[in-house]
């Protein structure tokens, strides 16, 4: 996963959730009362879809998956900032690293769960939600490609220095999830490391229905 993440920004980290799991959180989108906001992307220009913010009030699967990954992702997290000479202000545990969003006015939850419909994307974006920023996010697909929906790919493109950029697309397959970067990674050049630009976005749903659920590892202002 190491190796893909460097060389990518994005990579596929294997099953994390059973079938019965995934229509589990999948169905959780029509329970209104457990999500803060709903966005509808085509309103805003960010595609064409919706996805909902949870409360802190997290369903157990979304809370322990994102426990489980923070401290394997730390790691990483803190040696892409020593490479690009950059803070790494992330302690050992999540709660800390939380609380001291919540002191700097970052207080909202930000994880997501998203559905597409026949004809919906998402536009290349990052996912920043104020100063407070854990470089690695995580995706996990819950519905079955080629079955429940076609099209939909995971996308991510690197902006390249004086060059045109780069795409990379990711099935993702339903249970699994992707490790992926919030805003760029460090690459090496003749002159030591340099950061490389990220984005991530979803090529468009051709058929059927995609739900995702997003993990982010910073709270939003």
């Amino acid at each position: 996963m190491i190796d893909d993440l460097d060389e990518y920004g994005c990579a596929l980290a294997g099953r994390v959730l059973t079938r019965e799991q995934c229509r589990e959180i999948a169905a959780l989108y029509d329970e209104a009362d457990r999500f803060r906001t709903t966005v509808d992307m085509a309103r805003f220009r960010f595609g064409s879809g919706e996805y909902r913010y949870f409360t802190h009030d997290l369903p157990d699967l979304v809370r322990d998956l994102r426990s489980a990954f923070y401290p394997r992702l730390l790691p990483i997290a803190r040696d892409w900032a020593a490479k690009l000479g950059r803070p790494a202000p992330w302690p050992d545990t999540l709660d800390e690293w939380l609380e001291l969003c919540h002191e700097a006015g970052q207080d909202k939850s930000a994880q997501i769960l998203l559905r597409y419909g026949p004809g919906g994307w998402n536009a290349l974006h990052r996912d920043v939600f104020g100063e407070m920023l854990f470089p690695l996010q995580v995706v996990v697909g819950l519905d079955e490609p080629g079955v429940d929906f076609t099209g939909g790919e995971f996308l991510m493109v690197e902006q390249r220095p004086r060059a045109q950029s780069r795409g990379h697309s990711t099935t993702l397959p339903q249970g699994h999830a992707l490790v992926f970067t919030t805003r760029d990674r460090p690459v090496a050049t003749k002159r030591g490391w340099s950061n490389a630009p990220m984005r991530h976005g979803v090529s468009t749903v051709r058929s059927g229905r995609r739900h995702t659920l997003g993990l982010v590892f910073h709270d939003a202002s």
